[in-house]
């Protein structure tokens, strides 16, 4: 699912459901941050991390722990660029060389409405009115979780190149779908605070994709050197 909305110079590895009942073993630095964590926690926290390992031999690097650094966002072996994402029933990791891409975000959400309140905590006046628009178009995506979904993708690829917060009303997305492939799309992010410096250049926005399928919705951001 995820690996469809990424270039082939990322390596995308995924997990459905609880890989046979079994959690996958953890690193000694990692088990300490899971001691006192409820069950499904460490669920999450194993299986993405075998991911994100898995993915890390296909690009030739040795399995290495995976910690949380300052707001949870992973800290990654160097050389590499990656991002994770778990939910109920699904964990994907998507790992690049980080000469291949400069940074990149991922995101999975189940495919239901966001609970009452938060899309006016997370959605810009004119999001809510494109998403009011796209639902017209096409009522069987639920539109509202879609932008929730590429609104954490852009954080995710925003925070490792700045390594500061960016609010929910600080990126302005507005979603496309591609014309004659149904539950397939993409979308812009316009940064409204100054963007990351890269390669000399500093950014205006995000370019993203996204999907529905399996129950889930799904979106990506790639942020290239150049």
């Amino acid at each position: 699912m995820i690996d469809e909305l990424l270039p082939d110079s990322v390596v995308a590895v995924e997990s459905y459901g609880d890989e046979g009942g079994v959690l996958p073993p953890l690193h000694p630095e990692e088990e300490a941050v899971v001691a006192r964590a409820v069950a499904k926690r460490r669920r999450e926290f194993s299986t993405v991390r075998a991911c994100a390992r898995r993915a890390m031999e296909k690009l030739g690097v040795p399995p290495q722990p995976i910690l949380p650094a300052e707001r949870g966002a992973p800290v990654w072996p160097e050389g590499l660029a990656g991002s994770m994402t778990h939910c109920e029933g699904y964990c994907a990791a998507a790992l690049v060389r980080s000469t291949d891409l400069a940074s990149l975000g991922i995101d999975a959400e189940p495919h239901a409405p966001l609970p009452d309140g938060v899309l006016t905590a997370v959605a810009l006046p004119g999001e809510a009115r494109r998403l009011t628009a796209l639902a017209a178009g096409d009522g069987a995506v639920h539109w509202d979780r879609l932008l929730f979904s590429a609104k954490e993708s852009v954080y995710k690829a925003w925070f490792p190149l700045t390594g500061k917060w960016l609010d929910f009303m600080e990126a302005d997305i507005e979603m496309y779908a591609y014309p004659g492939t149904p539950r397939l799309g993409a979308f812009r992010a316009e940064l409204l605070v100054p963007g990351p410096v890269v390669g000399g250049r500093r950014l205006t926005g995000f370019q993203g994709r996204w999907t529905v399928t399996r129950g889930l919705v799904a979106t990506a951001v790639t942020v290239p050197h150049a």
